[in-house]
Order: C-alpha cells, then sequence, then structure tokens
C-alpha cells in the first residue's frame, strides 16, 4: 500500500432519532448528537418509515458530532414521529475546489 492522498472518505452510520413533535404548517430544524460528524462533511438521511406530511427538507453537520434535521409540516395538526433507527451516510471531500471542472 502508499500514502493515501487526496482520497475522498464516506460510510454510513446508524443512529436511534427521537424526533420532537413538529407544529403544523412548518418547518423546524432539530439537532442530534451524532459522534465522528464533523463540519466539513455532507450528510444524506434515510427515515427508516413515512408519516403522513413529514418530511425532511434538509441535512447538515452544525457543529462537530452534531447533525442537525430540517423537518417540515404540510398538515394542519401536530406530527410527533416515533423513534427510529435512520441511516446516515457521510461523505468527507479531501479536496474542495471553487469550482466546477467537467
Amino acid at each position: 500500500m502508499g500514502a493515501m492522498i487526496n482520497e475522498d472518505r464516506f460510510g454510513v452510520v446508524t443512529a436511534s432519532i427521537d424526533v420532537a413533535s413538529v407544529a403544523a404548517n412548518t418547518t423546524a430544524e432539530q439537532t442530534f448528537a451524532i459522534q465522528g460528524l464533523t463540519a466539513d462533511m455532507t450528510v444524506f438521511v434515510n427515515k427508516p418509515s413515512v408519516n403522513a406530511g413529514l418530511g425532511i427538507c434538509n441535512a447538515r453537520v452544525s457543529a462537530p458530532n452534531t447533525l442537525a434535521l430540517t423537518f417540515n409540516n404540510n398538515t394542519a395538526g401536530a406530527i410527533d414521529p416515533a423513534a427510529e433507527t435512520y441511516k446516515i451516510f457521510w461523505f468527507k471531500a479531501e479536496k474542495q475546489p471553487t469550482a466546477v471542472n467537467p
């Protein structure tokens, strides 16, 4: 093997996440502790079930070890989903150019 230079890193982790109630007709960000996340990572999240009217419209690392998920509730009533085990895909680019170079 040799030195690993400019290689991207990625992986999947699971975490039990208990989302707080999301008020009717709103969008709200909630944070969850996920060990190992760093602010320079990109994350994608998979919620394992469907709650009618509830969606995840953004996922980001807001601080070290902190996953921030933005939920939207498109119904006339509050939605309080049950705790579930989410899959979190993380990606950390070694190089981050400032322009697109196809």
